[in-house]
């Protein structure tokens, strides 16, 4: 079942990065704002630095994918932006669904066990 959307515009990423809270880790800068809806929405962005379009794209569908396959262990109700940094270029699925998860742990949006969720 999906859970969430994408976030598209730059207005949107705009009130993220001025409204929401930040944590960063070797890999990715996560932004995130509660949206007061039933759903999450996700935004993922890689600079032009990171490296040339390949490699950007490859950051981008390994961050999503990553998302989706623990998309259950988020609460619901969040804008999250994921900002990729340089160190990210060579990274590997299992280090991105790590960091992506630590990041989400430091901004409390992840379920707990004790909501019978997993």
């Amino acid at each position: 079942m999906k859970f969430s959307e994408s976030l598209k515009k730059n207005s949107y990423f705009q009130n993220v990065y001025k409204n929401g809270k930040s944590y960063a880790n070797r890999y990715f800068v996560m932004y995130v704002l509660e949206n007061n809806l039933k759903k999450n929405r996700l935004g993922i962005s890689v600079s032009k630095k990171v490296g040339n379009s390949v490699i950007r794209h490859h950051i981008t569908r390994l961050v999503r994918e990553a998302y989706r396959l623990q998309e259950e262990m988020f609460n619901r109700g969040f804008d999250i932006v994921i900002i990729s940094r340089v160190s990210a270029k060579k990274i590997s699925y299992h280090e991105t669904e790590k960091a992506l998860l630590h990041l989400a742990g430091l901004h409390h949006i992840l379920l707990r066990k004790e909501d019978g969720i997993f």
